[in-house]
């Protein structure tokens, strides 16, 4: 049975949720429809002629990408220019494009910690906090023979997180009253008499990204007809997801050894470096995409070198005589993210039966040569 296109797409936003995205950025569904079975996904980094065609072979109708085909408005599309003979052979096909970019950069466990993962960066934070998850408060009144069913319904949704601690919750027992009225169905008591049940108190913290899915699992699992809950919105702050990482490397290196590091695990073959190769190197930033303005927010974190993509002369003076290394792997370092999506997705699909195939891009999209 193949997975329809919202289906898909909603195991994509699980892991790079589209409010995560920066304002200017412009991601979703950018070309084609949704509303049809997926045959195949394909994932690339980039959408050209080559990965189209790549598409048509492997019988995809649905495309992943991080890089988006319409980035701006487009007041008309010609089909005798390349981009519109780009999204004449997509609409011919058939085949819907739906991009995951400054969303799958901030994610945690997307973009940026894959890349750091690749170098070998240990407990990376954000280079540059964009986001600040909003909590609430969640209480809820179970009867105690049904206590441990909410509650592993609501921590297995994703509740209770504080720090780096799971399942975290608060439970006192008291008593609640109730008088069930006529055309009531109570689980517990008679109509028109006062019930004095036993009942436990839970309380957890919810991010607001999935306070919606807590409570729908919250109500699937309580007993009560009419379920006594309560929502607090909360001053405290929860997780701050950004930018880039920033952590310590798991062996002290040099920098001429860190390049040999970086080339291996983003699987490029040239880098441009700033800084001397006999530096000492502890501490490590990463950012995919084009990151290098960001490199004071990198030396305030305490990092040695930021390896990020783009670095244009001028910022690499300046960085220069900042006292950071660069290291440029270029910008289709982020090519790293198709195995990783691919993956994702395609677990996803075979957690819940879907037949639907799913592959990474093999194509390189890589513009420049280096000779």
């Amino acid at each position: 049975m193949f997975a329809k296109g919202q289906t898909v797409i909603g195991y994509m936003e699980q892991l790079a949720p589209k409010h995560l995205a920066e304002e200017w950025d412009n991601v979703g569904l950018q070309l084609g429809s949704l509303q049809k079975e997926i045959s195949g996904v394909l994932v690339a980094l980039d959408v050209n002629d080559a990965v189209v065609d790549e598409a048509i072979a492997k019988g995809c109708n649905l495309i992943i990408a991080h890089h988006a085909i319409i980035f701006r408005p487009i007041k008309g599309i010609q089909t005798d220019t390349p981009m519109g003979k780009l999204y004449e052979k997509l609409i011919k096909n058939d085949i819907a494009v739906y991009i995951s970019h400054t969303n799958l950069d901030v994610a945690e466990g997307g973009m940026n910690d894959w890349m750091a993962d690749a170098l070998g960066i240990e407990n990376g934070a954000p280079i540059k906090d964009i986001h600040t998850e909003q909590l609430s408060k969640l209480v809820v009144f179970v009867p105690k023979d049904h206590h441990q069913k909410v509650l592993d319904a609501i921590l297995n949704a994703g509740a209770g997180w504080i720090g780096n601690y799971s399942h975290c919750s608060f439970n006192i027992e008291g008593y609640g009253t109730f008088v069930p009225r006529e055309g009531s169905d109570p689980y517990i008591g008679e109509a028109g008499k006062m019930e004095r049940a036993e009942e436990i108190r839970i309380e957890t913290i919810v991010p607001l990204s999935i306070r919606n899915k807590v409570v729908q699992a919250m109500l699937k699992a309580h007993p009560y007809e009419e379920v006594a809950y309560d929502l607090y919105s909360m001053d405290l702050k929860g997780r701050s997801l950004g930018l880039g990482r920033v952590g310590k490397l798991k062996e002290p290196t040099t920098l001429g050894e860190f390049i040999e590091t970086v080339k291996r695990g983003l699987k490029v073959d040239h880098v441009r470096v700033v800084g001397d190769l006999n530096r000492p190197v502890r501490k490590a930033a990463v950012m995919g995409g084009s990151g290098a303005k960001y490199y004071n927010s990198a030396i305030f974190k305490g990092a040695d070198v930021l390896v990020t993509g783009d670095v244009d002369y001028h910022t690499a003076q300046d960085a220069f005589l900042a006292g950071i290394a660069l290291i440029d792997p270029g910008h289709n370092a982020e090519k790293i993210m198709k195995e990783h999506v691919a993956e994702w997705v395609s677990s996803k699909l075979a957690e819940h039966k879907y037949s639907t195939a799913v592959y990474a891009s093999q194509i390189d999209t890589e513009p420049f040569k280096f000779l």
